[in-house]
């Protein structure tokens, strides 16, 4: 029984491999400094196989689902598509003082 149920397991997750990553449980609240360290993420919608909207971050190889209601990560996904879409992403630099030789 056990082998037929493996096998049933490999073919459904073949077929639907989206069905095995859905969050299931979103935060409703987000540690101050977490989007800084996000690698990337992805919207999940709530139609077909997931029934819950989140918006997953990777952090560090982990995957967090967090509400995509909450402020801060509606005004941060929007400055990302806005940096995306020009494609032109803004860095920061340090501005070095040139020091004077005294001769």
């Amino acid at each position: 029984i056990s082998m037929l149920f493996l096998i049933l397991l490999l073919f459904f997750s073949a077929l639907f491999p989206v069905a095995l990553s859905c969050c299931t449980k979103i935060s409703e609240e987000i540690p101050k400094g977490i989007l800084r360290r996000v690698e990337r993420f992805e919207v999940q919608k709530a139609d077909g196989l997931c029934h819950l909207e989140a918006v997953i971050l990777y952090i560090e190889g982990r995957k967090f689902c967090i509400s995509p209601r909450i402020k801060k990560v509606k005004k941060w996904m929007k400055r990302l598509n806005i940096h995306k879409k020009s494609g032109k992403r803004q860095r920061r630099t340090k501005i070095k003082k040139r020091e004077k030789k005294r001769e």
